[in-house]
C-alpha cells in the first residue's frame, strides 16, 4: 500500500521504515529542509540502533523515500500518519499546534478519500478536535475518515519495536478505516486490538502512567531499603517472580526521564483534571521522580563532604542507553545541580557528546570514561550503558584523585567493585 507519514522524527522515521520493510511504499514528509535533506543523503538525523540500515536498505529498494509537504504526502499516500511532536504546555497538557497546522494542511490537499492517522500522542477528545478541522478545510468533494493509532516504540529498541511489536492498537470509526489499517499490519506477527478512537488515544497514556508509577514505586521502595539496611535488588527480585507483577521497570535509580514519561504523566494528569477527576496518584509519581533525583544529588554532596571545588567526573548522560537524546534526561538534571553546588563537572557520553557542550557548558566534555575520571574525587554512573558494566576498574581506580564510585543506576556488583578498591555506593542498596 501506499502510506504517507507526515513527520520524521523518532516516531515517523522509524514506523516508515519498519512499514517499508514489511513491503510497503512510504513517503516520510517533514517540513525541516536540512533534515530530509540529510535524509537523501543518506544520514540520519538521531542514532537508534539498527535504523541506519533498515532507512539505507528502504531507500535502495524504492519503497522509502522522503518529501517536505503535506501536499506530497497527500497526493502519494491513500492512508496519511500523523507523527509530529505534541511538547508540553505550561499547565502540564499536550500543546496540539503542529498537530493542528499537519490538519489544516492535510484537509486543503484532499481531492478524493484519504484515511488520516493520529499516531502522535495525544489527549483523548483529540479525535473530534481533528474530525472538525478536517471538515473545516476539506474541499467538498473529498472524503476523508479519521482513525487512532497510538505508538510503542522505545528509544533505544524503536527499531524491534517496530517491526515485531507486543501490540498494534487502532482506534476506528468505521469498518472501512479498520480494513485500512488491518491490510496496513498484516505483515506483523502482533495481537491487533481494535477499539474507538477515543479508548485507543487514551491507551497510550494509560500505560506510559502506569510504568512511571512503577519506576516510581521502586525508588520509594528503595528509599525504605536504604534506610533498613537491605537490598532493594532483591526485593524487586522477589516482587518480580510474581507474573502479576513482572520484573519489567522494577530498577530503583534516580528516576525516569526522557522525552516521553514526564510529559505524558503530566498530559495525563492535565486530561484527568480536564474531565473533573482528581488523579492524585500521578501527582504523588511526580513527587517521588523528583526526590529521587533530589535524594542521589544529596548522597554525593554527603560522600564528598560538599561539593564546592570537587572534581567529578560524570558518566552517561543522555536518558537512557542506546540513543543520543538528552531531552529530558535526569542525567543531565543531577549534573547541572551538582555544578551549581560548586563542582567541576568532567563529562562523558557514549552517544551525546557533541551535544552535552550546549547543555553543559561549564564541563569538560571527553572522549573516553578514564579521561573524565582523571583527577576525579567521585566517579558517577548516571545512564546505564553496557559500557560502563566492561570498564577496566583497575585502570580507572589508577587515574582518579579518590576511588569513589556512586552509581545511581545500581549498574555494578557491590562486592567486585569493592573488591577492585572503591568506596562503591548505589540506590537502595546497604
Amino acid at each position: 500500500m501506499d502510506i504517507s507519514i507526515i513527520g520524521s522524527g523518532h516516531v515517523g522515521l522509524v514506523t516508515g521504515a519498519a512499514l517499508a520493510h514489511r513491503g510497503h511504499r512510504l513517503l516520510c514528509v517533514d517540513s525541516d529542509l536540512k533534515k530530509i535533506q540529510g535524509l537523501r543523503e543518506g544520514k540520519l538525523p538521531f542514532f537508534e540502533p539498527g535504523l541506519d540500515a533498515l532507512v539505507h536498505a528502504g531507500c535502495r529498494s524504492d519503497r522509502l523515500s522522503f518529501g517536505t509537504s503535506a501536499a506530497e504526502a497527500v497526493a502519494f499516500g491513500r492512508v496519511v500518519f500523523i507523527c509530529v511532536p505534541t511538547p508540553a504546555t505550561p499547565e502540564g497538557g499536550a500543546d496540539l499546534a503542529f498537530v493542528d497546522a499537519v490538519a489544516r494542511d492535510i484537509a486543503r490537499s484532499l481531492t478524493d478519500y484519504r484515511l488520516v492517522v493520529e499516531k502522535s500522542t495525544v489527549p483523548v477528545n483529540t479525535g473530534e478536535r481533528l474530525r472538525a478541522t478536517l471538515s473545516e478545510f476539506a474541499p467538498p468533494e473529498a472524503e476523508v475518515d479519521l482513525a487512532s493509532n497510538p505508538e510503542f516504540l522505545r528509544e533505544g529498541a524503536a527499531v524491534e519495536d517496530a517491526l515485531r511489536p507486543d501490540r498494534v492498537v487502532i482506534g476506528v470509526s468505521n469498518a472501512r478505516s479498520e480494513r485500512l489499517l488491518r491490510e496496513i499490519y498484516a505483515p506483523f506477527d502482533a495481537p491487533l486490538v481494535v477499539t474507538d478512537i477515543r479508548s485507543a488515544e487514551l491507551i497510550k497514556h494509560a500505560s506510559n502512567s502506569f510504568l512511571a508509577l512503577k519506576i516510581s514505586y521502586i525508588n520509594a521502595v528503595g528509599e525504605i531499603c536504604e534506610r533498613a539496611g537491605a537490598s532493594v535488588m532483591d526485593v524487586a527480585r522477589g516482587m518480580g517472580l510474581d507474573p502479576r507483577i513482572g520484573h519489567a521497570f522494577l530498577r530503583a535509580g534516580i528516576g525516569y526521564g526522557g522525552s516521553c514519561f514526564p510529559k505524558d504523566v503530566a498530559a495525563f494528569n492535565a486530561i484527568a483534571r480536564d474531565l473533573g477527576y482528581d488523579f492524585g496518584l500521578l501527582r504523588e509519581v511526580e513527587r517521588i521522580n523528583r526526590e529521587a533525583r533530589d535524594r542521589f544529588v544529596a548522597k554525593v554532596a554527603a560522600e564528598l563532604r560538599g561539593c564546592e571545588g570537587r572534581v567529578i567526573a560524570a558518566l552517561g548522560l543522555t536518558f537512557k542507553p542506546n540513543t543520543d537524546d538528552l531531552r529530558e534526561s535526569v542525567s543531565v538534571t543531577v549534573a547541572r545541580r551538582l555544578e551549581a553546588l560548586g563542582a567541576s563537572l568532567r563529562t562523558y557520553d557514549p552517544r551525546a557528546n557533541g551535544h552535552v557542550r550546549t547543555l553543559l557548558p561549564g564541563a569538560t566534555v571527553c572522549s573516553t570514561a578514564y579521561e573524565a575520571a582523571r583527577g576525579a574525587e567521585c566517579a558517577l554512573i548516571l545512564t546505564e550503558w553496557d559500557e560502563f558494566r566492561r570498564l577496566d576498574f583497575d585502570r580507572l581506580r589508577s587515574v582518579m584523585a579518590h576511588p569513589l564510585i556512586i552509581d545511581g543506576r545500581n549498574l555494578l556488583e557491590p562486592e567486585q567493585i569493592r573488591a577492585r578498591g572503591f568506596t562503591y555506593r548505589s540506590v537502595g542498596r546497604p
